[in-house]
């Protein structure tokens, strides 16, 4: 008897359930799969930008904080739900300033159309002479301590870092290069900004990062080459003129130390991508995610 009102009670439950959920499939159309999709892209490509940024700390707690006004909500806790939601309302009002670099690239990428691409690749034989001649150069730098600071530009455009320096636009070599940052030549404190295969500007001003949680060790270039890096998607090479370490700033992090195959397996991802096939490329990305989420 028992056994037949609890199964009875469930089909009971799960009837109307599988009725709305069949009502609610069969009112879906073409255009609203589409628009689901799209929705799903571009939060996923939002996410993407944010990953690995301290702005993906941020969002987890805001997404903590909805997911406890919807259960304070659920449950009828009113002073909570209360608190709460002023709380959330504030948020949203200080979410531009709070996410003001990650709108700003978020903008940039909308405006120059490459929201949805990647950067621009060298062929084989390109990607391989701008790795040779970046590698060159740091070593010798590094070798006389003579203190360097190299952007390359991935996807995001780096209009408005040209504009504080001199436009060059010259082909990349070690030599030209070097002559740039010459000890007390106009250039050699500022940054030399790479495109491709070309040094577009050089003696350009970089936003020095705001993180005091840095080493002392790190002088100007390092603060400047993590500033950057913190506000745009931009791989930035130093050379200490102090010790003539060679160090890597990425995504608001700094690698120092880094040796002649670290700097090509940095570079070569820019310059010379895999050629993987879909198969290759989706089981990439779910190894990845998997790390990610360990």
């Amino acid at each position: 008897m028992y056994v037949d009102y609890f199964s009875s009670a469930g089909q009971g439950f799960s009837l109307p359930l599988l009725g709305q959920l069949h009502g609610l499939l069969s009112t879906l159309s073409a255009l609203d799969i589409l628009d689901i999709l799209l929705v799903a892209i571009i939060l996923y490509k939002l996410y993407e930008m944010l990953e690995d940024t301290r702005a993906i700390t941020l969002v987890r707690g805001i997404i903590f904080l909805l997911t406890l006004t919807l259960l304070s909500n659920i449950f009828n806790l009113h002073a909570i739900y209360w608190l709460l939601s002023k709380t959330v309302t504030l948020l949203f009002v200080a979410l531009p300033i709070v996410f003001q670099p990650e709108l700003r690239r978020t903008l940039e990428h909308l405006g120059e159309g490459r929201f949805f691409s990647h950067a621009p690749m060298l062929n084989d034989e390109d990607a391989r002479y701008v790795i040779q001649e970046l590698d060159s150069t740091l070593r010798e730098l590094s070798a006389v301590k003579t203190g360097a600071l190299i952007v390359i530009e991935r996807t995001m455009g780096l209009n408005d870092i040209c504009r504080t320096g001199v436009q060059v636009d010259g082909l990349v070599s070690k030599e030209f290069l070097r002559n740039i940052f010459f000890v007390n030549t106009p250039l050699h404190d500022g940054a030399a900004v790479i495109r491709g295969k070309r040094v577009i500007a050089a003696g350009c001003l970089l936003p020095l990062t705001e993180n005091r949680s840095l080493s002392t060790e790190l002088g100007t270039r390092h603060r400047a080459a993590i500033g950057l890096s913190e506000q745009c998607d931009a791989l930035v090479l130093v050379v200490s003129e102090e010790t003539g370490i060679i160090s890597v700033a990425e995504n608001g992090h700094i690698h120092r130390r880094v040796d002649s195959d670290q700097l090509k397996a940095y570079l070569k991802p820019i310059f010379e991508p895999e050629k993987m096939s879909l198969k290759e490329t989706v089981a990439t990305w779910r190894k990845n995610w998997r790390k990610k989420k360990k």
